[in-house]
């Protein structure tokens, strides 16, 4: 099957084409014939399923082939917004545009990215000439309603990716606030990692008879990603992590780790270690955050120490080696970090790095995964048989609450007393907010190989939280 097959105009064909993609990926067969009928569609994909590119080519097709589309002059002739993009974090907002630049160079259609950490003047100016599609986070989208300076009336396209990651952010009220602003008539997209309990009430009351598609198997880890736990005292991780680094010779190293402070204190014992390591997360400033994002991705920084919720959206192809410095203490989240390697047909390494206090979680993540993973004592790193769990700290600086739909922020002012700001979280200081945007990195379209045909997803699915467990904020502004 060819993207030609599927519909699509000559002119997108041709952009996805020249970005090396020929064969369309199952949630494209699917998604995209079903969003050029002009149906709702509530679609279930994980990470490494192409399913940024299922809903913007046809969004693009639709857009440019209609008769308002095709009266468009240029680029950059005035134009109401037509389609709305609402993506829970900064850096999915700008490889989601991205995307909708790439594959909409041959038609006059033009977009624009919105999301916080940044001045929202040149956006207010750019939204005043207008944009077709517009990608968002919500957050930052709210305050632009609130300054009036986004017109939502002529929206025909909403489309909500990462639903449930969003929904886990506690950005449930503003997504109603920018529902209510929209015109009753409209098709709309949901897009989830899953279908909880909390996203299938969210499409009831969204989407009117949608087509439904589901592919991959929720929380599936990658068959051909060797996992592997290394025991060891809870002291003893960074002197291991130098260790493992210098002698298996890893070039690129993504690493998780729990809270922000472990984040910047594990840069600095890597750095004393003379291995180059910079961090991700919500307490960075936008510039050093797309700095250090843009700098892995090249190949000139060695090991990228990032947080959860700031690694969402990181996508590089053939990413060879994650490291789970801290265990996430949400399954869930084992299965999203290690999905950043081994994508499409590449072989990935995933390295656990487990002390006595977080066997539990262990024992979480294989039920949720169904398979023990290999432990592996290495020489010198040999863990204290005597030695007792600790309770683990979940959060740092000042910790939030949550009152149900309250978010807490990155020191941002929480609306209508819904959230503390000021960092922390009950869940994991981790969490922070939002992703950086993207550098201006390479022009390619995902986390897989080009040869694997359809172009690959921006960004990562993620599991929702139950609310039995503490979850994390953060604006994505």
């Amino acid at each position: 099957m060819s993207f030609t097959s599927l519909g699509l105009s000559d002119a997108i064909v041709r952009a996805v084409t020249e970005a090396g993609y020929t064969t369309p990926t199952p949630i494209q067969q699917q998604a995209i014939p079903a969003v050029l009928q002009g149906g709702d569609l509530l679609a279930g994909a994980q990470t490494g399923t192409g399913k940024t590119a299922g809903f913007t080519l046809p969004i693009l097709h639709r857009l440019s082939s209609d008769a308002r589309g095709a009266a468009l002059t240029s680029n950059n002739s005035p134009r109401p917004i037509r389609a709305l993009i609402l993506t829970p974090t900064r850096e999915l907002a700008a490889q989601v545009e991205e995307s909708v630049r790439i594959y909409g160079k041959y038609t006059k259609l033009n977009s624009t990215v919105i999301f916080g950490g940044v001045g929202i003047n040149p956006q207010i100016k750019q939204l005043k000439h207008g944009v077709d599609i517009l990608v968002a986070t919500p957050g930052r989208l709210l305050d632009h309603m609130e300054q009036r300076t986004v017109n939502l009336d002529q929206v025909e396209i909403l489309i909500l990716d990462e639903a449930d990651r969003m929904l886990d952010m506690g950005f449930i009220r503003d997504i109603r606030k920018v529902l209510a602003a929209l015109p009753a008539k409209r098709q709309n997209l949901l897009f989830s990692a899953t279908f909880s309990d909390d996203i299938k009430a969210l499409a009831d009351g969204l989407l009117n008879k949608p087509a439904t598609i589901e592919v991959a198997r929720r929380n599936s880890t990658v068959e051909i990603i060797a996992q592997k736990i290394h025991p060891v005292d809870r002291d003893k991780k960074h002197p291991m992590l130098s260790y493992l680094i210098k002698t298996n010779n890893w070039s690129q190293v993504l690493v998780f780790t729990r809270t922000k402070h472990g984040a910047n204190k594990l840069v600095d014992q890597l750095g004393a270690d003379g291995i180059g390591a910079m961090a991700i997360h919500g307490n960075k400033s936008q510039s050093a955050r797309t700095r250090a994002l843009s700098d892995f991705k090249d190949g000139t920084l060695q090991v990228l120490v990032a947080t959860d919720i700031a690694a969402r959206g990181i996508d590089i192809d053939q990413l060879p080696h994650v490291v789970n410095y801290d265990l996430p203490n949400v399954p869930e989240d084992y299965v999203h970090r290690i999905g950043r390697t081994g994508r499409a047909g590449a072989t990935g390494e995933a390295v656990s790095l487990v002390c006595v206090d977080e066997h539990d979680m262990l024992k979480d993540i294989e039920k949720l995964i169904k398979q023990t993973l290999p432990r592996e004592v290495i020489a010198g790193f040999e863990p204290d048989p005597s030695a007792r769990a600790q309770p683990i700290q979940l959060r740092s600086g000042n910790p939030g609450h949550r009152n149900g739909s309250g978010r807490q922020g990155n020191g941002n002012k929480p609306r209508s007393g819904n959230g503390a700001g000021n960092g922390g979280g009950q869940r994991s200081a981790s969490a922070g907010a939002g992703n950086s945007a993207r550098g201006n990195g390479s022009g390619g379209n995902g986390g897989a190989p080009r040869s694997n045909g359809g172009p690959a997803p921006r960004g990562n699915g993620s599991a929702p939280r139950s609310a039995a467990q503490h979850r994390s904020g953060g604006r994505g502004r």
